[in-house]
């Protein structure tokens, strides 16, 4: 008996916000107790911001539609579509969308992504 080397994600876990924003983990902690990395689809509605936080894990993301803004470490940097970064952990860093329309991107974090290292700041 054979078992498959691949899984398809047909129903990545819509993590519950309040801020109007749409993720959903295709892979990772909430998903499928993947510590390792995570692999999220992100839509930030027109002026979504997130607080200042430090993680503990490496983020890359992929712009698929609009822009976002990201200030690393005081320096602001806006990236559009078709363009992606990876943030190196243990930087301060603050995401947003203060544009008119939808920012639609592809998130990864190595480790994975989970409350517990993110280090969010208070507002």
């Amino acid at each position: 008996m054979s078992s498959k080397k691949y899984h398809i994600q047909k129903s990545p876990f819509v993590v519950p916000t309040t801020d109007g924003k749409l993720i959903e983990e295709h892979f990772g902690n909430a998903t499928d107790g993947n510590s390792g990395i995570s692999i999220a689809h992100m839509i930030a509605p027109p002026k979504w911001s997130e607080p200042f936080q430090t993680p503990e894990f490496d983020e890359y993301t992929y712009i698929i539609k609009g822009k976002k803004q990201f200030i690393i470490e005081g320096e602001t940097i806006v990236l559009e579509a078709g363009q992606s970064i990876k943030i190196e952990k243990n930087t301060r860093i603050q995401y947003s969308n203060p544009f008119d329309e939808d920012c639609e991107y592809i998130a990864i974090c190595l480790p994975a992504f989970s409350m517990d290292l993110v280090h969010r700041e208070d507002n």
